[in-house]
């Protein structure tokens, strides 16, 4: 591990001398990417400077202890060094995260679908709770969010939403999301007062990026049709609705959520081409058994990940066994402590994983 810390501390000081060398400056991709490495390698390179400046610390703490024969400046020594080996072996373990492998997809932004499961009118109620407790998530970290296409029920819930959420960062925060979402609470419509189980599933997709997919627009084929709903005065009187079929998978998507015929074709070509990319993961990770077994949970969307109980005013993770009795805070986009947990674990995994190989 300290050999490669060594080659990436030699690759940082490179890196900041070439940054300063004019042709550098002048040619605005090599730039580009010098400054995306410096921004990857520079939290290593001080986390790994402190850890040797402790190194170093406990070295001269050492020294003075064999030499000192004061006993208030060896009290002192003891003192530092104490706190020096305290602080390496914390270093040490932010060091082996540091240098985990990086998910590419990390830096992306999203594509959101959530949809109804069982529980009919309830699970649509539900589904459009979420749907807003990830916009409010989203704005707490100054993301934007972007409706793609919505179904409604005609009652303030939603059958089916998509949207992107962009911002940085934002899938390496999100992608623990997928799964099967359950609800447990006293419908408004039940009179008996009984408590009803309905579920929603949410899947999270990296937005995927044309060289990331390759798209034949030969197989994919396009109806237009009248936009339905609250849409202004034009949405029911042009054929600015887009259906998008793609062929060789049978992936359907219908996108109205714009006014624009050529908008809305680029919204369907943006969630094909994450369902996709999506789709391409799975199978490198059916082909990748260890990495599917470092994860926490699979990411599958028929996989129950957490339980929304509102008698009870609870929020439970099941993957992390973590429960929270904080449930309006966290349908009101409080997220961070649920999404830490699950990075920590993640993480925890991961490094378990390195170890026994």
């Amino acid at each position: 591990m300290f050999d490669r810390l060594e080659d990436l501390l030699i690759r940082f000081e490179e890196i900041m001398s070439e940054l300063q060398e004019p042709d550098v400056a002048n040619d605005q991709d090599r730039f580009r990417k010098l400054m995306k490495e410096q921004n990857d390698l520079s939290p290593i390179v001080e986390t790994y400077k402190e850890y040797k400046s402790c190194k170093q610390n406990i070295e001269d703490s050492l020294a003075m202890l064999e030499e000192e024969s004061d006993e208030e400046m060896r009290e002192l020594a003891k003192e530092e060094l104490a706190e020096s080996r305290k602080r390496v072996e914390e270093l040490e373990h932010e060091l082996k995260i540091l240098l985990l492998p990086k998910d590419p997809n990390d830096e992306k932004n999203v594509i959101v679908e959530i949809r109804a499961g069982a529980g009919g009118d309830e699970a649509a109620l539900f589904a459009a709770e979420i749907y807003r407790m990830y916009q409010h998530y989203a704005e707490s970290r100054r993301w934007r969010t972007e409706m793609i296409s919505v179904n409604e029920n005609g009652i303030g819930g939603f059958k089916e939403a998509v949207f992107m959420i962009s911002g940085q960062g934002a899938y390496s925060r999100l992608k623990y999301e997928s799964g099967v979402h359950r609800v447990q609470r006293v419908p408004e419509t039940e009179s008996g007062g009984r408590i009803h189980t309905s579920t929603i599933t949410v899947a999270i997709m990296p937005e995927a990026e044309e060289v990331d997919v390759e798209l034949d627009m030969n197989d994919c084929k396009f109806d237009v049709f009248r936009a339905s709903g609250n849409g202004g005065q034009c949405v029911n009187t042009t054929d600015s609705a887009v259906r998008l079929t793609h062929i060789p998978t049978g992936i359907v998507i219908s996108c109205q959520d714009e006014k624009s015929q050529l908008k809305n074709k680029d919204k369907a070509l943006k969630v094909l081409r994450a369902r996709l990319y999506e789709l391409e993961m799975e199978k490198q990770h059916d082909a990748e058994a260890e990495a599917r077994r470092s994860q926490v949970g699979t990411g599958d969307r028929s996989e129950k990940i957490r339980t929304y109980n509102f008698p009870q005013g609870r929020v439970t993770d099941h993957r992390i066994k973590l429960t929270l009795h904080k449930l309006d805070s966290i349908l009101n986009g409080d997220l961070d402590e649920i999404i830490d947990s699950l990075i920590a674990a993640d993480q925890a995994a991961k490094l378990s994983n390195l170890q026994e190989n």
